[in-house]
């Protein structure tokens, strides 16, 4: 495509396949993080992964970062599979598996997960030998967080999104009024182009956000699909020597298997009430709902700015 006098060539064939070859592998790759604050990183196709979380294929494929699905968060038997932009995981209610965990976005959701799901105990331990915690040293926070794991890193993702969608909407803002100022002072090609590729830009950031809300929105509206959430509640009448143990692809951890989480533990006390409770997790969603509307109705402003200037200098998206 030419742009400034330049021709950009097309990439060379062996150039196109080693990226598709990278892609392909790189959806093989995970990272687990469990209960107990280790983390592994994995490589395995898909049908280790349904066998040691058990979850159907059709529940695999949301999660495929070759496949385009909408945002979605579902409640299995055994786990949450979550599909929030890049961040694409399978939360149990004793570990996580996060999908390409080298890539530059999930890289500090990774790390974020480490610092909120590690047990105090286990970074009291780390300090007292002396060895620095890659967490930080965030202790008191997480002995005030009594939620069940599966909520503390069903947070720690909505937390992530949001705030990466917010973010790009004050990127968006910032270049987008002082272009629009520009445009009213001086009318020219340049100016023009410049603010139809922001109109486009806010267009897809918009759909983005709007699907994220969507699907807060459509969870919050069902108590059903709440409640399936739910997953240390649903443990509860079981074993505590899952059967999933015997999926694990490499040298168990004595604590594997056989520790729940302090804050899992402390849940499980109400575990056994009213198992149509869904006050806790309505609480968690409905902050991040707030936040992501907040986010949608930045946009709508952005928006209605565009519409104005459109309507005055006839440029379309």
């Amino acid at each position: 495509m030419a742009r400034d006098g330049y021709v950009v060539p097309a990439a060379e064939p062996q150039a196109a396949a080693a990226a598709t070859k990278k892609k392909t592998r790189s959806s093989r790759s995970w990272i687990l993080l469990d209960a107990a604050g280790n983390s592994t990183v994995l490589d395995v196709d898909k049908h280790a992964i349904m066998h040691r979380v058990q979850i159907h294929a059709r529940d695999l494929r949301i999660l495929d970062p070759l496949l385009s699905y909408p945002s979605t968060i579902l409640g299995r038997e055994q786990a949450i599979v979550l599909n929030l932009e890049h961040i694409k995981a399978i939360i149990t209610s004793e570990e996580v598996l996060l999908r390409d965990p080298l890539d530059e976005h999930v890289i500090p959701v990774v790390a974020e997960l480490q610092r909120r799901l590690t047990p105090v105990n286990a970074i009291r331990d780390c300090q007292g030998d002396g060895k620095e915690y890659a967490g930080g040293n965030d202790v008191d926070a997480g002995e005030e967080d009594e939620s069940p794991f599966e909520f503390r890193a069903l947070e720690v993702a909505l937390e992530a999104i949001c705030s990466f969608l917010a973010a790009r909407t004050t990127e968006l803002e910032t270049a987008a009024y002082p272009a629009l100022d520009e445009l009213t002072s001086k009318i020219s090609s340049r100016n023009l182009d410049r603010v139809r590729k922001l109109k486009s830009a806010m267009t897809r950031l918009t759909a983005r956000v709007q699907k994220v809300r969507d699907e807060l929105e459509q969870l919050l509206d069902d108590d059903d699909d709440m409640a399936d959430l739910y997953l240390s509640r649903k443990m509860a009448g079981t074993s505590p020597v899952s059967g999933s143990g015997a999926a694990n692809w490499f040298p168990a951890s004595p604590t594997i298997g056989s520790k729940i989480s302090r804050a899992s533990r402390a849940s499980l006390a109400t575990i056994r009430g009213d198992e149509n409770d869904v006050e806790e997790l309505e609480m968690l969603l409905e902050a991040y709902f707030m936040q992501i509307d907040s986010t949608l109705n930045k946009l709508s402003t952005v928006r209605t700015f565009f519409l104005c200037f459109s309507s005055v200098y006839h440029f379309g998206s």
